[in-house]
């Protein structure tokens, strides 16, 4: 019977807390992971206080490259089990979880199994923020594809499981757009979805979201704010912008081109019903994401373009 190792990956201190619930919830499932590990990126402080004071889970340093990416590849490289599932630090999966998540690997088409996440406000959600955004705080959102049987383009990481042959095969996440310190260090995020992009064409499989795999997902009051919200939209176009250089705009942004209609259609539904700070905000967020995709993409062009130029020059 398949099984799972979890790898959660962490660099803060400040969320210790959390982390203890999210180890907790992973203790406390159904189906018992063949081993829990923790990966430390950049933060020896957070290291020494694991080792010492949490039991029971195999503790490491990022030996990768800095950010969420090299500590889920470094997490990967101390797995034993066939299947890898990541959950963020201040995740808390249902107990449940784990057995939900390894019922698609039945199927040998399946390369990986994600959940559903749900925002876990840790003050009120703010009364403007639409559900269509949830992917800000990263949790599940309205307007997600989910095709016929579950399949999707992507998962979400903070709630996802993968193969490990196919993880490994395909090289894993590609550090160039992994998180760095919480998002601080780095503006791309979309390492997940450029993930599952690249081992969907190399392996021919399929990724699936299995709501019923729930994890609940803090979001801190920091999140809440109207500054964070446009914040997280300008990264998110950035990211979008590298996506589209390395996995090609008509597979990057396939399951976007449908996103946009549902926020279209979001946008007249909430004015219709009075629910202009909905309304706005989605209009505001989905410009200053499309800006910051334009400049992006725009400043990729003219380094290629100089790049041409030089080589031209120089022959």
């Amino acid at each position: 019977m398949i099984d799972a190792s979890v790898v959660i990956c962490a660099f803060t201190l400040d969320r210790w807390d959390d982390l203890n619930a999210a180890i907790a919830s992973v203790r406390n499932q159904t189906r018992p992971a063949r081993e829990i590990i923790l990966v430390v990126d950049n933060n020896v402080a957070l290291l020494e206080r694991a080792g010492r004071g949490i039991e029971g889970v195999i503790v490491t340093a990022n030996t990768n490259v800095r950010g969420l990416c090299g500590g889920r590849m470094t997490g990967a490289g101390l797995a034993t089990a066939p299947v890898v599932a990541f959950l963020d630090d201040d995740a808390m999966a249902d107990e449940r979880w784990l057995e939900e998540l390894l019922v698609p690997y039945a199927d040998p088409r399946v390369l990986g199994v994600g959940g559903r996440i749900e925002p876990l406000w840790r003050k009120p959600r703010p009364w403007w923020f639409p559900p269509e955004f949830n992917w800000i705080v990263g949790c599940t959102y309205r307007g997600m594809r989910v095709r016929e049987g579950g399949q999707v383009r992507n998962m979400i990481g903070a709630n996802m499981s993968v193969r490990a042959d196919v993880l490994h095969g395909c090289g894993g996440f590609a550090g160039q757009m992994g998180r760095i310190g919480g998002g601080k260090g780095s503006a791309n995020t979309c390492d997940d979805t450029e993930f599952c992009i690249r081992a969907a064409k190399k392996f021919g499989g399929v990724w699936i979201h299995k709501p019923e795999a729930s994890v609940r997902h803090v979001v801190t009051a920091e999140r809440t704010t109207w500054k964070y919200f446009l914040h997280r939209s300008r990264m998110e176009g950035t990211s979008k912008a590298v996506l589209a250089g390395l996995a090609g705009a008509r597979d990057g942004l396939a399951s976007e081109r449908l996103y946009v209609l549902t926020l279209a259609r979001s946008v007249l539904e909430y004015a219709a019903t009075g629910k202009i700070g909905q309304a706005f905000a989605i209009c505001a967020g989905f410009a200053t994401t499309l800006i910051a995709y334009a400049r992006a993409r725009a400043r990729a062009a003219l380094e290629i373009a100089s790049e041409r130029k030089r080589a031209t020059s120089g022959t």
